[in-house]
């Protein structure tokens, strides 16, 4: 990663020394065998009453609460729904809900807890790619399985990590499309300082690159920021066609309201964000996001039985004043394909979970999508919406079928080296 502010980078040695500790930690606590050395079995999972333990690992509180609360919001959601149609192999899921903090660190040691002392059989969660970097060794060690709901910025498999958000191919390279198409080929990049915007930027100037296109300009701010006047007079200053926001958390709610203060208009120049779905545009006004352009796999207004089914089951639970996003569909989907891949292996071993998942399908609300089992990844349709004042985003362009998951992007000659 690139080195960023002085205090993202004690931040991020902090990270690195507690995520050392933390395995360390994991490695003191792990099985024995006879002769007393560390084991390298998998971490137990307890199935041994009538219920299955899963873990949910979200940020409750801190600058990401913002967004990742509903994304626990959904996770319960369809564990309740599973439940009442009889559980997964004759058990009923029972949820271990922990509080990532916003803190990569609490990720590592929350996620520890999860799979040594309560014994998951799987966990949902995560948000940003600095804490699921975080807890990537936790799982791989223990061989527990991670179901990753976020969009992300590719270049990473994992044999214990399912990833049910997009890949590059998937958001950000067919944002990038849609923008070329509409004329919009002078961009300036405007990003959250850690691993998922530098690592989408530098894709994203390789396309710029290969396509005619010109990054004007990069910024970025540590997550949390809320000081963001020079970067919009900076952006103003550019004359830019449109810029790319990989802003996460709550830092957004500050861009966007600079943003209109700098007279920037999303007619004059639009603003096309991966990481603000419905809950984010509440969150931070739709007076502020009208007519700006968002990239994802899924809207509370995607068409198809499926999505009303979800959403309207959404709001019994929890509001009918509460939208639903890509990351809660995407999580909500996670745990109905996991319940999938356990039935089919007839198992909740995590090796025979994994050898299951090659072609499972799932009718989600977003439209069906499809497991891809040597990558881990999963078949999407990739959507570009429109954010409307009411706060909705409607869906100005789509992929027209599921788009096969490419991580490391080798379909693309201008990607060559990025890996």
């Amino acid at each position: 990663m690139s080195s960023g502010s002085p205090i993202l980078r004690r931040r991020f040695l902090a990270a690195g020394a507690a995520l050392t500790a933390v395995v360390a930690l994991s490695a003191c606590g792990a099985k024995t065998d006879a002769a007393g050395s560390s084991s390298d079995r998998a971490a137990k999972i307890d199935v041994s009453g009538d219920s299955v333990k899963v873990g949910l690992l979200n940020s409750l509180s801190g600058t990401m609460a913002i967004s990742e609360v509903t994304v626990r919001n959904s996770l319960l959601l369809a564990v309740g729904e599973i439940n009442a149609s009889g559980g997964v192999l004759g058990k009923k899921i029972e949820p271990i809900s922990e509080d990532g903090a916003s803190d990569w660190p609490t990720f590592a040691e929350k996620a520890t807890k999860l799979i040594k002392e309560d014994q998951v059989a799987a966990t949902f969660g995560c948000w940003t790619s600095a804490s699921r970097k975080a807890v990537k060794p936790v799982f791989e060690k223990n061989k527990s399985l991670l179901f990753y709901p976020v969009q992300y910025e590719g270049l990473e498999e994992s044999p214990y990590i399912f990833y049910t958000g997009a890949t590059t191919n998937q958001q950000i390279v067919p944002a990038l499309d849609y923008l070329k198409s509409q004329g919009r080929k002078k961009i300036y990049l405007v990003g959250s300082d850690y691993v998922f915007p530098r690592t989408a930027n530098k894709e994203i100037k390789a396309y710029a690159k290969a396509n005619g296109m010109t990054v004007l300009g990069e910024d970025y701010a540590p997550l949390g920021s809320t000081e963001f006047s020079t970067i919009a007079n900076k952006v103003k200053a550019s004359k830019a066609d449109a810029v790319f926001n990989t802003l996460n958390g709550d830092s957004n709610v500050a861009f966007f309201k600079e943003y209109k203060s700098a007279g920037l208009t999303a007619k004059s120049m639009p603003v096309v964000s991966v990481s603000i779905a419905e809950e984010e545009v509440k969150s931070i006004g739709p007076q502020y996001l009208a007519g700006q352009l968002t990239a994802w796999n899924y809207y509370q207004t995607t068409p198809g039985a499926a999505n009303e089914k979800f959403v309207k089951a959404y709001k019994a639970k929890y509001g009918e004043d509460k939208p639903t996003s890509d990351p809660m569909e995407a999580a909500y989907t996670s745990v109905y394909l996991w319940k999938a891949m356990v039935e089919k292996a007839k198992s909740f071993d995590p090796e025979k979970v994994k050898a299951a998942s090659d072609g499972i399908t799932f009718d989600a609300p977003e439209g069906k999508v499809t497991v891809d089992g040597a990558s881990q990844h999963i078949h999407k349709t990739a959507r570009i919406g429109k954010i409307g004042t009411d706060g909705l985003i409607t869906e100005v362009w789509n992929s027209g079928e599921p788009v096969k998951p490419d991580p490391f992007l080798k379909g693309y000659s201008w990607a060559s080296g990025l890996s």
